[in-house]
């Protein structure tokens, strides 16, 4: 180790620097602190050391000896000793190491000293290939100088290792063999040793050979060595057909240094055959099942060295007949696999092949067939089991009706090929029916059909299986005239009191809509299609493209729009309603009538109307209590005097300027209340109304809503005065409001 200072100091003159010291450390410990820190002593007494003056580099091996040698297996560590002139470590200096890079690394390359001035790296070759000899050195640097120090040391080559590898076939009892077959696989068994002959553990080795004559376990080839050296795999012929000689090479790589061995073997083919398909239940019941099992053999004994996969084939199985697998795996030599009859109904001829298996194997399995159960009624067109008289006719109507059954066996599945006649379960049944036998289809099914006569009536049809003293029913069909009668002529309307004396609809947005109903004298719905017509003095009624509608399902509606003429002019238009077989139209004002008619292709026509309002947007009078003079708008009315602790409940008749009822959904609500509490309206939205049918009805038909305001809740009695108003608003978004005022007193 060397030492480098930069200055030298005279043996004379130590005596004096020793005097200066003294009387250094004699001021500081009066004055806490002084002197220049750049010089060895100074500082202001927090300092952790003095100025470093010199720097020594020592080289230690893992052991902490000293050694000057370094290589991959044995690095150095760098240790640099900082002390200032008076010998003391100099601490949390920093300190630079510095190394030629093309021979060796510093880890890291600088450091602070520790608390005896001492710092430390690690250095290693720069690479494998390393050699020679260099010089590592350390240096701080001061305020006003640099110190260095440096050791000398010696690249130790490193030795790259290289594995060896041998490798073996074995025969499952372990002796070596290079006969290679299906009945009889092979071990390859590869020996890893390192450089000094001792087996090498988790060595990666490789395994190859021609796929096309064998294949390997693992599949992929690759495995590790045992604590032995040792790696194995499995060696099988790729089928029992293929016969050659091949080449199994093993390799290692160690230290990027790979080793290979090979070895040679022969592949000998394999001539298996199949013995006879045994079934358990050699006759089987419908829907019944047994067990099927096949032999593999080699020779005359069970072939048991690997599995393989028999195909079998059925007619029944590929008709959906039945269940059985496929493809069946062999186990200790047989393919066993369930077969199940799913009503096949007749024998079935079962067949087997096998890739690598000479030859094919077929039996018969004898299938009793399915028995009939029962017969049931499936479906019916029309759907809805009705036909029209026969001549009656009618939109979509049908005077013949379809009828389909279907037969089933004992497990509920459908049965094919079996004859069905039909009969009427009321042989006096005007109808006529045809075909009256018919036999079974793929889906059990089979159908006949009735047709109408002259007479409405219900009827019923059934099915009987021949020979096997098994029938059913249809459900009730039903022949009606599907015309309309007065008596089943019925009409409505959505809103009987419509916002429409003073604006029109919103747009294209009904106002209400008109519904008729319609059924034929036995009371069922009358036939898709039926006309009707719409008619109105008031508004418009039906749609653009007509003024009527056609039924379905014996009903059908029409749009009602406000709109001119707003004033209705009773039997204008003159219509079936309010002509000689009709009556004339209500004469009240604000009263619409529409009429609807329809034909049931007699001169006489079938009809029926509705009365409705239109109702004005701004109530014309507001009755309180059912008195006789109408509230003003423009004027408070004086509710009087109430007692505090007694709730104020009032009446408001509300009718429009027809006194007639304010549209329907009209809201009526308290607002603007002060120094009192709303109690709330009942009802509190004008309900649906329709005209009074009464011969000498009231003249005013508004409704009635009850009113309810109370003290504010909560507050010690204070007598005075409250105000508030009650809001009408129309759906069209107009209000009316009428102002109250309510004195409240503490008596």
């Amino acid at each position: 180790m060397r030492n480098f200072s930069f200055g030298n100091t005279c043996w004379s003159r130590v005596s004096n620097w020793l005097a200066l010291l003294a009387l250094g450390a004699l001021l500081a410990a009066c004055g806490g602190g002084g002197g220049d820190p750049t010089l060895d002593g100074g500082g202001s007494g927090g300092a952790t050391g003095g100025v470093a003056a010199t720097v020594g580099v020592s080289l230690l091996n893992a052991n902490g000896q000293p050694s000057n040698t370094v290589s991959a297996n044995a690095p150095l560590t760098v240790r640099a000793q900082v002390l200032d002139k008076n010998g003391a470590g100099v601490a949390n200096a920093l300190v630079a190491f510095g190394v030629d890079a093309s021979l060796a690394t510093l880890v890291p390359g600088t450091a602070l000293t520790d608390a005896k001035g001492i710092a430390s790296v690690t250095m290693r070759p720069a690479s494998n290939a390393a050699s020679g000899a260099g010089k590592v050195t350390a240096s701080v640097t001061t305020a006003t100088a640099t110190i260095s120090g440096e050791a000398n040391y010696q690249i130790s080559s490193t030795v790259t290792s290289k594995a060896s590898i041998g490798v073996a076939l074995l025969t499952a009892s372990g002796s070596a063999s290079n006969a290679l077959s299906s009945s009889a696989p092979l071990t390859a068994v590869a020996t890893i040793k390192d450089q000094d002959g001792k087996p090498l553990p988790d060595a990666l080795v490789v395994f190859a050979t021609d796929n096309a004559l064998a294949i390997m376990s693992p599949s992929a080839g690759t495995t590790l060595s045992d604590a032995k050296g040792e790696a194995r795999v499995i060696l099988r012929p790729v089928s029992l057909a293929v016969g050659g000689a091949g080449t199994l090479t093993a390799a290692v790589v160690m230290n990027g240094t790979t080793s290979t061995s090979a070895i040679n073997y022969i592949v000998g083919a394999t001539t298996l055959a199949f013995g006879n398909i045994v079934f358990e239940s050699p006759a089987l019941e419908a829907y019944g099942s047994t067990q099927v099992a096949l032999d593999v053999l080699s020779g005359s004994v069970k072939y048991t060295d690997q599995s393989l996969a028999v195909n079998f084939t059925s007619s029944c199985v590929a008709a959906g007949k039945a269940t059985f697998a496929s493809v069946v795996q062999t186990a200790n030599g047989s393919a066993r696999a369930v077969y199940r009859d799913l009503g096949c109904g007749v024998n079935d001829v079962i067949s087997a092949t096998a890739s690598g298996v000479s030859g094919s194997r077929s039996a018969v399995l004898q299938i009793a067939a399915p028995q009939a159960a029962s017969i049931q009624f499936y479906s019916a067109l029309p759907a809805d089991k009705s036909i029209v008289i026969k001549g009656e006719g009618g939109l979509l109507r049908s005077e013949t009706a379809s009828l389909k059954f279907r037969v089933f066996d004992t497990f509920n599945n459908p049965l094919p090929g079996l004859k069905v006649s039909f009969s009427k379960a009321d042989p006096n049944a005007e109808v006529d029916l045809n075909p009256v036998s018919g036999t079974t289809d793929a889906n059990g099914e089979v159908t006949t059909s009735v047709s109408s006569r002259s007479t409405p009536l219900s009827f019923r049809i059934r099915a009987t299986l021949d020979g096997k003293g098994v029938s059913t029913l249809s459900d009730s069909i039903v022949v009606s005239t599907g015309t309309p009668v007065q008596k089943a002529f019925s009409l409505a309307i959505s809103d009987s009191n419509v916002e429409g004396l003073n604006v029109d609809a919103n747009g294209s947005a009904i106002s209400a809509s008109v519904t008729v109903a319609m059924g034929d004298k036995f009371g069922n719905p009358v036939a898709d299609g039926t006309p009707v017509a719409f008619q109105s003095n008031v508004g418009v009624v039906g749609s653009a493209s007509k003024g009527g509608c056609n039924s379905v399902n014996g009903a059908c509606s029409v749009d009602f729009r406000a709109q001119e003429p707003r004033v209705p002019t009773p039997n204008t238009p003159a219509t079936v309603c309010n002509g000689p077989l009709g009556s004339s139209d209500s004469t009240r004002p604000g009263v619409g009538t529409i009429c609807a008619s329809t034909s049931d292709g007699s001169a006489v026509p079938i009809f029926a109307k509705i009365n409705f309002f239109i109702s004005g947007s701004r109530p014309a009078t507001a009755f309180l209590n059912g008195g006789g003079a109408s509230l003003r708008t423009d004027a408070v009315t004086d509710l009087g005097v109430v007692s505090w602790n007694v709730p104020e409940v009032f009446t408001l008749q509300i009718n429009d300027v027809n006194n007639n009822p304010m549209p329907s959904g009209t809201i009526v609500e308290v607002a603007n209340i002060v120094r009192a509490t709303n109690g709330g309206v009942s009802p509190a939205t004008v309900q649906k109304t329709f005209p009074s049918a009464s011969s000498l009805p009231p003249m005013y038909q508004g409704t009635s809503h009850l009113v309810t305001i109370t003290s504010p809740s909560g507050q010690a009695c204070a007598a005075g005065v409250a105000t508030f108003n009650v809001n009408i608003t129309t759906p069209h978004l107009l209000t009316t409001s009428y102002p109250f005022k309510l004195t409240f007193t503490c008596q």
